[in-house]
């Protein structure tokens, strides 16, 4: 059963990861690609969790106005996500999206009240030093980069509080509502501004790639990783999840050919970034356990 289970993370991080590709395949704007994206996933999660599974979706409305709002964070850190891939490439997106392991080391003390871990400053240096250099060597991807980070802070903030409401309420109803509020969030700029008419011109290509990306690439994912938590530690979970940008770096780099090949300093800080963050990872669950051991 723990072999399956691996097998079955390392597939949802491996479909995490080619979210990018499609975002690139398809031609929508960030903003009409997010809305049907979390329109679509909202339905389909609904219709899992209540006639598939049986299960209840009422929730109290105290908690409701709470995940919408975290639903609002996920939605501008998705347009970020994808305005990022759309002004630079895949590549720059998802090395970018690395530094929210820095953003949460930042957050997390804060919002739980706990101690900085000295570890996690060094991470931190690490990462910023890595950042940097890519910002140097990319420098004709500003406008990628800059998104790119600002997506990986939104992200932060999103895991943080999403912590905080978990065990509230069924996992697959906080998914639900924080989508679906972000969808709310979404259509109401979309009609501040004039540009929902837009949702009604979308090309049956663009259609269908929506389609895939919401179901099999997102709410799938998200359902089978709440699935895994009874196999796996949420320490393996956390750690598989920092090979997302891996997978997708590579797949960008046989799908898309020239226009993701990026300069040897890129990949050098990228592996860095990442390895710094895998590291962190396993230095904090040998503490964990030692402290473990140490109350027994």
């Amino acid at each position: 059963m723990l072999k399956s289970a691996q097998f079955r993370l390392h597939l949802i991080v491996f479909l995490w990861g080619f979210t990018a590709i499609l975002g690139k395949l398809i031609t929508l704007e960030a903003l009409q690609l997010v809305w049907f994206r979390m329109l679509f996933a909202s339905l389909f999660l609904y219709v899992v969790i209540r006639f598939v599974k049986g299960r209840s979706v009422e929730v109290d409305r105290k908690l409701l106005l709470k995940l919408f709002g975290i639903g609002c964070v996920m939605a501008l850190h998705w347009l970020c996500f994808f305005y990022s891939i759309k002004v630079s490439n895949v590549s720059i997106a998802l090395s970018c999206l690395s530094t929210s392991t820095l953003f949460a080391a930042i957050i997390e003390p804060l919002v739980f009240r706990r101690k900085v871990d000295w570890t996690e400053i060094v991470m931190g240096i690490v990462i910023v030093a890595c950042i940097l250099a890519i910002f140097r060597a990319e420098f004709r991807y500003v406008e990628g980069i800059v998104f790119g980070i600002l997506c990986a802070l939104l992200g932060a903030i999103f895991q943080v509080f999403n912590g905080k409401l978990y065990g509230s309420t069924a996992s697959g109803n906080i998914i639900l509502y924080e989508i679906f509020g972000g969808w709310l969030l979404i259509t109401a700029f979309m009609i501040g501004t004039g540009q929902i008419g837009e949702v009604t011109s979308v090309s049956a290509g663009n259609f269908g790639l929506v389609l895939v990306l919401a179901s099999l690439f997102t709410a799938y994912p998200m359902f089978e990783s709440i699935r895994l938590m009874k196999y796996i530690s949420p320490f393996t979970l956390v750690l598989t999840v920092n090979l997302e940008p891996v997978y997708g770096i590579i797949l960008a780099f046989f799908i898309f050919g020239q226009s993701e090949h990026m300069s040897p300093v890129f990949y050098v800080a990228s592996f860095v970034m990442i390895l710094s963050i895998v590291a962190n990872g396993i230095l904090k669950a040998r503490k964990n356990k030692r402290n473990a051991q140490l109350t027994q």
